[in-house]
């Protein structure tokens, strides 16, 4: 990916070297809850919040861990990269007549405040609609190369382009509506709500991809492959086998790998909202 000459997001707010501070008590709190809440409407695992909600003890604000050159260097790519998603966006909310309300990304170590509550670094990247913030870990990127097996820069930009697509789903109205569903609906038909938001948000990560590549040319070959084997890595199948042995589709809230690339790939083909039309697809 040729991001080095890229322009760089004034929207990044670096935490990193500092401790998250905890406000909730140990053992629970509102803030633990709420994003618990977030986390399962995002298609997420409420139960890892809680269990750290109930684990971790408060830290000092004060204390500061250095960053290193090879951290630093990630940053200043997610910088660029958040930058193009918002180019993208902007160009395409200005055709539709409207105005693209820009999130922020957060950088942070180990664990982070939010307007959702208290989370750390193993729940993974996350949005919150309440603060309209994307916070993620940079260490999640050894993650996804390691444990996941998932390298390569355009990997990584594809989980930044993903979050950034829930935050289109949450100024446009999406998530709102299906968070009443969800409401309203079953456990099974819920997940199944989450699961179509999920792949809604990968499509728009290909439609940042596909704006990426046509109107900026920063792709380059294998990028493409990176990203897919992104989406793979952490389809619900895939990961429900690595944990469990087995796989259970009515608990899946993301979506299987197949699904998961699959919509990505058809938002980089298309390039349009349009396309992206989870809810109303038959098959997914």
């Amino acid at each position: 990916m040729r991001w080095q000459m890229g322009r760089r997001s004034n929207n990044v707010e670096d935490r990193r070297g500092s401790s998250g501070r905890r406000t909730v008590a140990a053992g629970g709190g509102l803030g633990v809850l709420m994003l618990a809440v977030v986390v399962m409407l995002l298609g997420g695992d409420p139960t890892v919040v809680l269990q750290q909600g109930a684990s971790v003890e408060p830290r000092s604000p004060s204390s500061t861990t250095p960053t290193s050159p090879e951290q630093d260097e990630l940053a200043d790519f997610v910088s660029v990269v958040l930058a193009d998603t918002e180019d993208t966006w902007e160009e395409i909310f200005q055709e539709l007549g409207g105005d693209y309300q820009e999130p922020v990304l957060v950088l942070f170590s180990g664990a982070v405040e939010s307007a959702c509550g208290f989370a750390q670094a193993a729940v993974g990247p996350f949005y919150c609609p309440v603060d309209q913030k994307v916070y993620i870990d940079l260490s999640f990127y050894d993650d996804l190369k390691t444990r996941h097996q998932a390298p390569g820069d355009f990997a990584q930009a594809y989980v930044i382009a993903h979050e950034v697509g829930h935050h289109v789903q949450n100024i446009t109205g999406i998530s709102r509506q299906v968070r009443q569903a969800q409401q309203q609906a079953g456990e099974v038909q819920a997940n199944q709500l989450s699961v179509r938001l999920e792949l809604q948000a990968d499509c728009f990560a290909g439609i940042w991809a596909h704006h990426a590549d046509e109107d900026r040319q920063i792709l380059e070959q294998g990028d493409i492959q990176e990203a897919l084997n992104a989406a793979s890595a952490i389809g619900d199948d895939r990961l429900q086998r690595q944990t469990r042995g087995y796989v259970a589709p009515d608990s899946f809230t993301h979506g299987s790998s197949e699904q998961r690339m699959r919509w990505f790939f058809r938002g980089l083909e298309a390039g349009s909202l349009e396309q992206c039309d989870t809810f109303s697809a038959e098959n997914i």
